[in-house]
């Protein structure tokens, strides 16, 4: 049929063009093709709770305390992590921490050092 993408606001299918628009008509929202573009190659990049880009191998700070499954003590806020390791999933970063071991923590929990 048509290999426009789903409307980002609404996820309806029944997206179309006009012009250099895009146009969803369930909700109204309208963007670019451009936009959308650069929104996928912003997904795959990681980013801390600053907005700071991560890489392999940064250090990085834990911002709050972080309960910890199966465990009754927490990681607190200001531990600082060395050497960290980006991973596919909705916990993005590898680690050792310190007392604890190999963890999984989200980016969102952290800021680059």
């Amino acid at each position: 049929m048509h290999d426009l993408p789903n409307c980002p606001k609404c996820n309806s299918e029944y997206t179309y063009e006009d012009g250099l628009l895009l146009i969803c008509p369930e909700c109204a929202h309208e963007w670019t093709l451009e936009l959308e573009n650069e929104k996928n190659e912003d997904d795959k990049v990681i980013r801390d709770s600053n907005g700071n880009e991560l890489n392999d191998g940064d250090s990085v700070t834990v911002i709050k305390d972080l309960k910890v499954k199966g465990s009754s003590s927490a990681i607190k806020m200001g531990t600082k992590v060395k050497n960290i390791r980006l991973v596919d999933g909705d916990h993005n970063i590898d680690c050792k921490i310190d007392g604890f071991g190999a963890m999984k923590l989200k980016s969102e929990f952290v800021k680059k050092i």
